[in-house]
């Protein structure tokens, strides 16, 4: 029946955990106010006022922990794990001064009937242990006045543990109420405000853009290293007994383009797991030498100014752009000779990839390309031309910084 369902739900009991939390949360206050305040006060005011003052004094400071960060992760955890999780997005920490009022006035209702909640669970069974002793001895309590109440022996009073115990199930409805008002009052205080679910938007687009920029370096890396590999182990084949030579430059620039390639792999992995050791610096212009040795094919370097000159992040998309126009290169014209050129001047750089067409041999892929290029530099603020110069296929990057924007 639903009118007894209270009395043997789970969730009856976890809300009375959480409010029995709540009044162990009050006791320091409560000591603070009985104890600290009083005993001080007394000596420049009178006992009553200091029980006044110690009662004020311990509301202004009930109040002010409530806004301690700490304080709202304990209070979210419990509401989390003890009242069935009523706003399973909130954050633990709220972003805004709103979202920290509503924790510490949800804080507030938390400690108060919890001290309301605890004192009755406390008193309850007292409360029938002397009933039932009074039915064999007759006396009930004392007030305060010093006078006893007493109760007739036998089964005159047998009623009063009845009483008492039907006390007990009011009070487990009065936990059950008590606790879907403070659920209710959790999912009104703490559900997530338009500057949370704004700051939460912003985090995950930065989470994605960031992803898409890992994939996008994966791909360059590996499709880069792909390709040589490729064209290597062609090469490697065909003079495998004419020219051990070639074969022995080939098999090594597989070995280094494959090491590259895992590196890169670890280091996106690692940033995905984030795992410190997976943060290795990423490859800039400084290691263009390193990539142009293994790329398979004949390439002319032309470097012009300082690359040490270029901002980080300039120098490492920059890279990244070369490489896979290196291997756009072995793909789609095979082995060609490639001039690459490299002119950094004071607030701007060139980059200029030009290569014969070739036969079309080279073996075509599939995957971004150039779009990928267009969009690191349009992040850049730069622009890329990419066509038919003749008999020949050039790439061009410009990307202004400093005073050239």
């Amino acid at each position: 029946m639903r009118v007894l369902r209270p009395l043997t739900s789970k969730a009856t009991y976890r809300r009375w955990v959480y409010l029995v939390l709540g009044g162990a949360i009050s006791v320091p206050y409560l000591l603070f106010a009985v104890v600290a305040v009083p005993s001080v006060l007394p000596f420049v005011t009178t006992l009553e006022q200091a029980m006044v003052a110690g009662g004020l004094l311990t509301l202004a400071v009930l109040a002010g922990t409530a806004f301690l960060p700490a304080v709202h992760v304990l209070e979210s955890t419990a509401i989390r794990e003890l009242l069935d999780d009523p706003v399973p997005d909130a954050p633990a920490k709220p972003h805004t001064r709103q979202g920290r009022l509503h924790a510490a006035t949800m804080f507030l209702l938390h400690v108060v009937a919890g001290l309301s909640v605890s004192f009755f669970s406390l008193a309850a069974p007292v409360a029938i242990g002397v009933s039932i002793s009074a039915v064999f001895t007759g006396y009930l309590m004392r007030t305060t006045e010093g006078q006893d109440i007493t109760v007739p022996k036998g089964w005159a009073s047998a009623w009063l543990p009845v009483v008492f115990a039907f006390g007990v199930v009011l009070l487990i409805y009065a936990v059950w109420a008590v606790g879907g008002l403070l659920r209710r009052a959790a999912a009104g205080l703490l559900g997530t405000t338009a500057a949370d679910r704004i700051a939460r938007l912003e985090r995950r687009t930065e989470q994605l853009a960031e992803r898409n920029r890992l994939a996008r370096e994966l791909h360059d890396s590996v499709g880069h290293a792909l390709s040589v590999v490729t064209l290597q182990a062609g090469a490697a084949r065909r003079t495998l007994r004419t020219d051990p030579d070639f074969t022995e430059r080939a098999l090594g620039a597989i070995e280094e383009s494959a090491r590259t390639a895992l590196d890169d792999l670890d280091h996106v992995l690692g940033l995905l797991r984030e795992e410190a050791a997976g943060r290795a610096p990423q490859p800039a212009l400084a290691d263009l030498e390193t990539l142009l040795k293994t790329t398979g094919t004949d390439v002319t370097a032309e470097i012009r100014g300082d690359l040490a000159a270029v901002p980080p992040v300039v120098s490492r998309e920059v890279y990244r752009i070369l490489q896979e126009c290196l291997t756009n290169v072995v793909r789609h014209a095979g082995r060609v000779p490639v001039t690459v050129v490299v002119d950094v001047s004071a607030d701007e750089l060139l980059a200029r990839v030009a290569n014969p067409l070739g036969s079309g041999a080279g073996r075509a892929g599939g995957g971004r390309g150039l779009r990928g290029m267009t969009e690191r530099v349009a992040v850049l603020g730069g622009e890329l031309t990419a066509g038919r110069v003749d008999d020949r296929w050039e790439v061009v990057v410009r990307v202004p910084w400093g005073s050239g924007r």
